[in-house]
């Protein structure tokens, strides 16, 4: 009997934080499946955080060989960050900046809603965090998540399986955070407020230079957003060059699908047990849900403080100012539902749509300087 004794050396192993684990991986797969919380990405880190938590997991690596899932952690992302870049490429060609454009103002939402980034930064080195990790967290808040694991990886957390389960989850929930946030700062009126869209037109050229001259502003004042600003703006610069349409699906399409299953399931190595579970990660999830509550709030403030300087009948509704975080479209989309509900003949929703893709813009912009702070700092 003895011989085989080596079949419950996995169960013998098992320990409560293993078991804490699967059941984490089993929420995230169910908040995938049953409530269609951005299935793309919560079910292979939900599946992944499984993996990686069988005892004696072959996805890790052992003496005798290179478990897949270490090995993809550290050739896709710790190496060179490859797959959260690549994953840019397709987000970029995604997004559509003409609402934007049309309407330059809305840029300054995706300024005022990264807010929160910088306050959670200083509050988690006050409950004393090191630098590099209260940097990291306080990423959270701009609601994006190939941003999150690349600053996170970048500066070596010690919590990066924690952020990108954070960010990706927060993600998730825009749809039940946002309207909480927006509606505690603001009242029935503000919201009601109507803004008439009479969008300009843009020209071919305008796309086109657009994704080039913000890479060189964004390169200039913050040298290490290069690479997000850069592979996101070559993403939208394949998209409008109208020459490269076939890339662009495939950027769009299979590109993206491929790096995101892979990616979700990556990341789930740091979700190993003997690190995830601790009051540490606890901490991490709630400080990420500050920065995001203060980025939605921060871009509502903004828009109020500008109305004080703006003649009635243009003033900004409030709530397009929550839109300037980076859950591309889904802040948007939340924006103009609360907007109905309040007065159904209410159209905001281009409006939003600027200032969630200048949020989107935001987001890596202020991952760079985090980046640049962090290199003049630790």
């Amino acid at each position: 009997m003895s011989d085989f004794s080596f079949l419950l050396e996995g169960v013998q192993a098992i320990t409560p934080k293993i078991l804490v684990m699967w059941v984490i991986g089993g929420l995230l797969i169910f908040l995938a499946i049953k409530k269609d919380m951005e299935p793309a990405l919560l079910l292979p880190m939900g599946f992944g955080a499984i993996l990686v938590n069988i005892p004696f997991s072959g996805v890790l690596n052992t003496d005798a060989a290179n478990g897949i899932v270490e090995w993809l952690f550290n050739v896709g992302i710790h190496a060179a960050e490859a797959m959260p870049l690549l994953l840019f490429v397709g987000v970029g060609a995604m997004i559509d900046f003409g609402p934007l454009l049309s309407n330059p103002k809305m840029l300054l939402f995706g300024g005022a809603a990264q807010l929160g980034i910088f306050v959670t930064v200083i509050l988690a080195v006050l409950l004393g965090f090191p630098l590099k990790d209260a940097m990291s967290i306080g990423v959270i808040g701009a609601a994006d998540g190939p941003t999150s694991i690349l600053v996170s990886q970048q500066l070596k957390s010690a919590y990066m399986g924690a952020i990108a389960v954070a960010a990706y989850s927060y993600m998730a929930l825009v749809p039940i955070i946002q309207p909480f946030a927006i509606k505690m700062v603001t009242t029935k009126k503000e919201r009601m407020i109507r803004m008439p869209y009479n969008p300009g037109k843009v020209s071919r050229t305008t796309r086109i230079l657009f994704p080039i001259i913000v890479t060189l502003i964004s390169g200039l004042i913050a040298p290490d957003s290069v690479a997000l600003v850069g592979f996101l703006m070559f993403g939208n610069l394949i998209r409008e060059c109208g020459k490269l349409e076939s890339l662009s699906q495939t950027a769009q399409g299979p590109l993206a699908n491929l790096i995101t299953i892979f990616l979700g399931i990556t990341i789930a190595f740091q979700m190993r047990a003997d690190q995830f579970v601790n009051w540490g990660t606890l901490i991490v999830m709630l400080l990420g849900l500050f920065a995001f509550v203060l980025d939605t709030v921060g871009g509502v403030l903004f828009a109020k403080l500008l109305n004080l300087f703006l003649p009635k009948g243009k003033k900004i509704n409030p709530m397009v100012g929550g839109a300037g975080i980076s859950a591309f479209p889904m802040s948007a989309r939340v924006v103009q539902k609360m907007a109905v509900k309040e007065d159904p003949e209410n159209l905001l929703l281009m409006h939003a749509v600027g200032a969630n893709v200048a949020g989107q813009i935001g987001s890596v912009v202020a991952g760079g300087i985090i980046l640049s702070l962090a290199a003049s700092l630790l």
